[in-house]
């Protein structure tokens, strides 16, 4: 793994009004910061900033000669502080309902300028993380060329508030709270569908279910990788998420964007409904111009953003294309100049 690296933000004042220090980690993939184009990487609620190399969740989509390749991007990623990638007891946040969303997306857009960057090429972010570049986008909104929310939404939904609300009484009441939690969330990340097809009512040698073992798999793995208050600071992350909580609606908030917005959405996703994100798009041509969707099609629910790499790579591969010939159009004109 690439070693992480740290950013002091002294006495932040969340949205709650707490101070508070903060040490942000993060990695850099690719190009060094200042010799490329720079792509940010939000990552999901259990996952962190290894998003390629040993152990990297997102290697089928970033990568040498890949649909984002790093030899023609940096790529950046912060760990949303709390997370407990860094192993520092001294860093974890007990306090989880001080914060929000947008303290997060301040907070990263606090550690971009520590790092001297004056524009992102583009945020892309699965689930929470895409919820999360909906926020930095709305605070800074010429910031970011291209913004790419996967399998997320500008806000949480009644549904979404309901299911991070059984996982925060789960978190503070269950006797195994990490293992329970992460049983109740892997329903949703999946779909009846997913669930027939992976498992057919097979049943191991000891008379359990072969989806019985898959879940209890999940909830251990959990258990032995990440920690209590990191899944509860993550949850009120999710939660919290509203691009218009205390400004105005959706549309005067989303017309002051000058992003190209890229919504990638799945069809059959249960916990970020894709009907939301077709009503968003609906809304936002209203206004803008440079508005896509697409729709992964696939069985497998939420997680489809996990799994169908061969589709999100079709989808995401001409925004990234795009920029890669304009590059090769400089180096050769450079390289022109020195002949």
């Amino acid at each position: 793994m690439k070693q992480l690296q740290y950013i002091k933000l002294p006495q932040y004042s969340t949205e709650s009004g707490k101070a508070t220090n903060i040490t942000l980690s993060y990695q850099t993939f690719g190009k060094p910061l200042g010799d490329a184009p720079i792509v940010l990487v939000n990552h999901a609620l259990t996952a962190n900033s290894n998003v390629i190399g040993v152990s990297g969740w997102w290697n089928d989509l970033i990568g040498k000669g890949k649909c984002i390749d790093t030899e023609r991007y940096t790529i950046l990623a912060f760990n949303v502080p709390g997370n407990g990638f860094d192993e520092k007891p001294e860093n974890t946040i007990d306090n989880y309902k001080d914060f929000t969303a947008r303290d997060i997306a301040k907070l990263f857009l606090l550690g971009l300028e520590q790092l001297k960057v004056d524009v992102l090429f583009a945020v892309i972010g699965g689930s929470t993380g895409g919820g999360v570049a909906w926020e930095m986008a709305a605070i800074k909104s010429s910031f970011i060329e291209n913004l790419i929310p996967v399998a997320t939404d500008w806000k949480s939904t009644d549904w979404l508030l309901a299911n991070c609300h059984i996982q925060d009484s789960i978190l503070n009441n269950s006797v195994n709270p990490l293992f329970d939690a992460r049983l109740h969330a892997m329903t949703l990340y999946r779909t009846p569908e997913s669930f027939t097809q992976k498992f057919k009512r097979a049943q191991e040698e000891t008379d359990v279910f072969k989806v019985e073992s898959w879940l209890n798999y999940h909830g251990n793995s959990l258990n032995d990788r990440f920690q209590l208050s990191a899944y509860k600071l993550m949850n009120q992350i999710l939660r919290t998420v509203d691009i218009t909580r205390g400004r105005a609606g959706f549309i005067k908030v989303a017309s002051k964007i000058s992003s190209n917005i890229h919504i990638v959405t799945i069809n059959s996703d249960l916990f970020f409904k894709t009907e939301e994100n077709w009503k968003t798009y609906a809304d936002l041509i209203t206004i803008k111009d440079n508005v896509t969707i697409n729709e992964i099609k696939s069985i497998h629910g939420h997680d489809a953003f996990l799994i169908e790499f061969d589709q999100l790579s079709k989808i995401l591969r001409p925004i990234f294309q795009k920029k890669d010939e304009a590059l090769n159009e400089k180096e050769n004109y450079y390289l022109k100049r020195c002949l």
